[in-house]
């Protein structure tokens, strides 16, 4: 018996150990193939998935879904956590779902199989039945429910000892001077301006802004001083209007409250600015306060106010703004200082027991940044495959 020459083709056969299932931690209409590598596999030599009705036993009357190379397709390369993973890593793993002339229902079973291809040559495995089926729970998301019930854990639990014990909140120079800002604008007899930002209620820097917006408002109303309060958004200035009124009955001034210092303006950017401009110059504010989101209006804003002798204090978490509010203002609260404001001015318990939780959980999220970083390293530099496997654990853990 003669070899077979080096350059001849690899003999390849029907995928073997084919398994056909529901795709588990779906949401239905979907079914998940997976079959185990062979030698041969490589770029000359393609898979094809094929589907069609239940009732259908011969693999060629089955409709091709898709068809790849046979070194592609793997369990490892599917987004799935290690702890729902059904097959090694290395097996071939493809997906059926609805296309063009083929529509997957849940509760309704299948037929399919999987063919080699080399060239002319088509071997088909046997034919399998499954039925995709809606699942209830995604334990891919597992990791995620873990986190977050810690990370609530833990911001109870500092929650609780901020209540017992006094935390130190390091010191912002932009929320001291607001009293410094309140009270020139009372010795100047003199209004005071406060803007939330760009956005609506749904970002979290403008219910940062309105928080703040309480605080202020509460020394306003001590010092019996004015406060504007200009708005792009009608919903934001309803909120605003409560929260004002809020704080001046508690701070014993609820005749002070006027109705109209939180207004509506526009929604449009420019047309905004250039009313907030307009009052500045007439009505020349002694304190302008700059807290939430903005865009391009921000440096048009701030140096009006800064050419009326005005101190100004902004806050936002818009990075490309942050260079215009640090040169036009007087201080400037960056990035999260802003969210921290509140429990910075108001010394409650609960805000900065949250605000040190939060700040623990950073920091649980930054060290396991720096270690990711030094295995990475370690692997690539001595060639070792241990760091992988944390590498890989953390990936899924994230």
């Amino acid at each position: 018996m003669l070899a077979s020459p080096a350059w001849a083709e690899p003999l390849i056969t029907a995928p073997q150990e084919v398994r056909v299932f529901d795709t588990p931690n779906d949401g239905g209409e979907s079914l998940t193939v997976q079959w185990a590598p062979m030698p041969w596999d490589g770029p000359d030599i393609r898979y094809q998935v094929l589907v069609g009705e239940a009732s259908i036993t011969d693999p060629q009357k089955l409709t091709v879904v898709s068809e790849f190379l046979s070194n592609s397709k793997y369990v490892k390369d599917v987004k799935t956590a290690w702890w729902t993973r059904t097959a090694e890593k290395t097996w071939h793993q493809a997906m059926v779902k609805s296309t063009k002339g083929l529509e997957i229902k849940d509760d309704q079973p299948y037929a399919i199989a999987v063919a080699t291809i080399q060239a002319d040559q088509r071997l088909f495995s046997e034919v399998q039945v499954a039925t995709p089926a809606a699942n209830w729970f995604n334990w891919n998301q597992l990791n995620n429910l873990v986190i977050g019930l810690s990370f609530g854990g833990l911001v109870f639990f500092a929650i609780s000892y901020a209540k017992r014990h006094e935390i130190f909140l390091r010191r912002i120079p932009g929320l001291d001077a607001v009293d410094e800002a309140i009270g020139r604008a009372t010795e100047l007899g003199k209004p005071i301006l406060y803007l939330t930002g760009a956005h609506d209620l749904h970002d979290p820097s403008t219910i940062a802004a309105a928080v703040i917006l309480g605080k202020v408002a509460k020394r306003a109303a001590l010092y019996e001083t004015e406060l504007m309060v200009p708005h792009r958004e009608p919903i934001t200035m309803a909120v605003c209007q409560e929260i004002t009124k809020q704080a001046y009955l508690e701070a014993g001034k609820p005749d002070l409250f006027k109705e109209d210092a939180n207004f509506f303006i526009t929604s449009d950017q420019f047309s905004y600015t250039a009313a907030v401009d307009g009052i500045m110059l007439r009505k020349k504010p002694a304190a302008n306060f700059f807290m939430g989101h903005y865009f391009a209006e921000s440096l048009l804003l701030t140096e009006t106010g800064a050419s009326t002798g005005a101190i100004q204090i902004a806050g936002t978490d818009a990075d490309h703004q942050l260079p215009f509010f640090v040169t036009t203002c007087d201080y400037t609260l960056i990035g999260e200082e802003l969210y921290a404001a509140s429990a910075y001015l108001s010394k409650e318990s609960v805000q900065i027991g949250t605000l040190r939780g939060q700040d623990i959980g950073k920091a649980v999220i930054l060290t396991a940044l720096a270690v990711g970083t030094v295995l990475a390293t370690v692997g690539v530099v001595t060639g070792a495959q241990w760091p992988q496997f944390f590498l890989d654990l953390m990936r899924d853990l994230k």
